[in-house]
């Protein structure tokens, strides 16, 4: 391969200030060290996984769409939605994408650019089944805030699961809220459930 990849090379630096970027919505929850766009993506994607399966939809195809929903973030850090009421018009993920791509080779430009163009048009299933996930990752998150006595982190969880439209997305949602966020751990240990 003779191709400059000094642009990937360049974007995978750039990619990695989200394991330091704090979603800042939990902030107004009380959250003093929340969690970041990183982590949230890759659990994102775990569920994307799920619910696409279980949806009929391409499972990889999904994961796929979900761990790259949020690298705009990179450049905007993470707004959240009191402060996109004030901002001056709302950045476009996909024009953010473009500049970031800006000096790839084309085939990975192309790929990266129609990939965010799919998630945010919300047209595909697979594109749906990463928006659920998203969504149910942040209801997840704000349970497992609220379990550590953040109880503001309810608004989240409300505003979350009324978000979810996959059939698929809102029995795993309902199976969530009647889980425990350690019946895993009690579970692996062969301990009774509480």
């Amino acid at each position: 391969m003779t191709e400059d990849l000094s642009a990937v090379a360049n974007f995978l630096y750039e990619a990695g200030t989200l394991k330091h970027t704090a979603r800042t919505g939990w902030w107004m929850a009380g959250v003093r060290q929340p969690e970041t766009v990183a982590e949230h993506s890759w659990r994102t994607a775990l569920i994307a996984t799920i619910i696409a399966k279980l949806e009929g939809a391409d499972p990889a195809r999904a994961a796929f769409l979900a761990v790259w929903h949020d690298t705009g973030e990179t450049r905007t850090g993470d707004v959240n939605h009191l402060g996109k009421k004030y901002t001056a018009g709302e950045a476009d993920p996909r024009d953010i994408t473009a500049d970031q791509v800006a000096g790839m080779p084309g085939i990975l430009a192309e790929a990266l650019t129609e990939l965010v163009a799919e998630y945010e048009a919300k047209d595909s299933p697979e594109a749906i089944c990463a928006r659920d996930a998203d969504k149910l990752e942040c209801m997840i998150q704000g349970i497992e805030y609220k379990a550590q006595g953040y109880e503001n982190a309810q608004r989240w969880i409300d505003n979350s699961r009324g978000r979810i439209v996959t059939k698929a997305g809102n029995v795993l949602a309902d199976a969530v809220l009647e889980t425990g966020s350690l019946d895993w751990l009690r579970s692996a240990l062969g301990e009774k459930q509480g």
